[in-house]
């Protein structure tokens, strides 16, 4: 069940935060390095996750709160609100037009609302558990074709220390070369979207957090897709405070490509 006026209060949360996006976007911010040379902030993130987070303490209930530069605020209550104020930093400090935010609410560590907001197109993706996907007001599917040929699919990496990663992730990349129409990455929640709507295939992220993929997560089963972590594996999420620490993998794509996509990830040449 979804608390009383929080799918209002989503919604007024992303598009303040998408506002003050816009407002800082071109500017030429400087990007401070957090803990890999992939992860970076700037004002603009601050900005929209102070706005956030003031509006979701004056919301109905007091629930926890995970976002992403503040980290855990406890309340208590078994929902939690889950916060990326800007999905795809380095992108917008770059002027590159892939970013925007995330915020999902979870129950008892399982996400039932969940929305993305592409400021620079007002493009707004909203998902409420069993109810669907929708963009802008109207239903989104994911793709429904068996043929990996047929899609183009995402694959976003960032910086890693761990040994042989890297090297691994580039075994994966190979084998989806060989096996879709193309490689496509925006490393933002863009390729979230795009799978929601059914414009890519499937995306894939071995090095995300619980604010990257709680919403898309929703959004892409509502709209009939399938999610999983990169063994096919069901993802499960930690709502506590070691939970901006914990590393999840992703694979999200139309439900009929799914099963074929592990099998060619996990396939030894």
């Amino acid at each position: 069940m979804i608390p009383e006026k929080a799918r209002e209060t989503l919604e007024l949360a992303l598009k303040k935060a998408g506002e003050i996006l816009l407002s800082y976007y071109g500017a030429g911010l400087e990007a401070r390095v957090k803990e890999s040379i992939s992860s970076v902030v700037t004002e603009a993130d601050l900005a929209a996750e102070r706005e956030i987070i003031s509006i979701l303490k004056n919301a109905p209930g007091s629930f926890n709160i995970i976002s992403e530069e503040t980290g855990f605020l406890k309340y208590d209550s078994e929902y939690a609100w889950i916060v990326d104020p800007l999905d795809g930093t380095s992108n917008f400090a770059a002027g590159l037009p892939w970013f925007g935010v995330i915020i999902a609410l979870l129950h008892k560590e399982t996400p039932v609302l969940g929305g993305m907001y592409l400021p620079l197109a007002n493009d707004l993706y909203l998902a409420e558990q069993g109810k669907g996907a929708f963009k802008n007001g109207e239903p989104v599917r994911a793709s429904a074709s068996e043929s990996m040929e047929e899609h183009l699919v995402a694959y976003s990496f960032d910086f890693s220390d761990i040994p042989g990663k890297t090297e691994s992730e580039m075994e994966i990349l190979k084998k989806l070369s060989r096996s879709v129409r193309n490689i496509r990455s925006t490393n933002s929640l863009v390729d979230f979207c795009y799978v929601a709507d059914g414009r890519l295939g499937a995306a894939l992220n071995q090095s995300t957090k619980i604010w990257d993929i709680a919403a898309p997560w929703l959004l892409i089963r509502e709209a009939g897709g399938e999610v999983s972590d990169i063994d096919g594996g069901e993802i499960m999420f930690q709502v506590s405070e070691n939970s901006v620490n914990f590393n999840y993998t992703i694979v999200a794509s139309g439900s009929s490509l799914h099963k074929e996509l592990i099998k060619t990830i996990k396939t030894k040449y």
